[in-house]
């Protein structure tokens, strides 16, 4: 019996560590940017809004897999980006905004902010991904599993 006890104290620690799990280091786009000139990572930004379902399904199932944080940390500056806030975005000598934001749709549709259109985005989430340099590579529509 006292070997039982014991065992399941095991198992259940043992598990516990392995629900430890590496997060993805989010940033802005501009901290990115600014990364990329001291030392050269591509960027991958996730583009979302606060009401998508398929966004939240990509947070919860896809960036907090573990195997998938430690490959985007090790191989991207990862950006996170409201498609529909009211942030002012500075790109390439450009500044982006989303001009006709209405606070009171903060958690519903609201207008796209600039950036969306400058990088292509027509859907959400897409996940954008840029060369070291900050240029357009694609934009990956829909969610992506693990």
């Amino acid at each position: 019996m006292k070997f039982l006890k014991y065992s399941i104290v095991l198992l259940v620690g043992f598990t516990s560590f392995k629900g430890v799990s590496q997060e993805i280091n989010w940033m802005s786009l501009e901290e990115a940017v600014a990364l990329q000139n001291k030392a050269p990572k591509k960027i991958m930004m996730d583009v979302y809004t606060n009401w998508c379902g398929p966004c939240k399904m990509l947070d919860k199932n896809t960036f907090q897999n573990s195997d998938v944080a430690n490959y985007v940390n090790k191989h991207y500056y990862a950006v996170k980006f409201n498609a529909e806030g009211n942030d002012v975005v500075t790109f390439k000598g450009n500044t982006f905004s989303n001009p006709n934001y209405k606070p009171e749709l903060s958690n519903r549709r609201n207008s796209a902010h600039q950036l969306t259109s400058y990088f292509q985005v027509n859907a959400y989430p897409t996940i954008v991904f840029m060369d070291e340099k900050g240029e357009l590579i694609a934009p990956v529509r829909g969610y992506q599993t693990p």
